[in-house]
């Protein structure tokens, strides 16, 4: 069975692109923090690293860097220390 040039060409081209295309990175953001580093690796490949409790912090580790410090959009705000149970009286 012959395949004709313009089937064989896109098997190819589907094998290629299969074969070549770069594992995503899963974006993830730890919302036990408040501060982000955003880290280029090229014009539109960045990455995120969240474990900064301050934006000075954050500034400390983007110094010399293609890096920014960026608000954590999932922060969960402060974790209390303890649970208050409250109690009602009924009269």
């Amino acid at each position: 069975m012959k395949l004709s040039h313009a089937v064989a060409a896109a098997i190819a081209l589907t094998a290629a692109t299969i074969t070549l295309a770069a594992p995503a990175r899963a974006q993830t953001y730890d919302p036990s923090y408040p501060v982000c580093l955003q880290v280029y690796q090229g014009i539109v490949d960045y990455y995120f690293e969240c474990h900064y409790r301050t934006m000075a912090q954050c500034q400390m580790s983007a110094s010399g860097r293609a890096a920014q410090c960026v608000v954590n959009p999932y922060y969960g705000g402060p974790k209390s220390r303890r649970q208050r149970q409250r109690s009602y009286d009924r009269y």
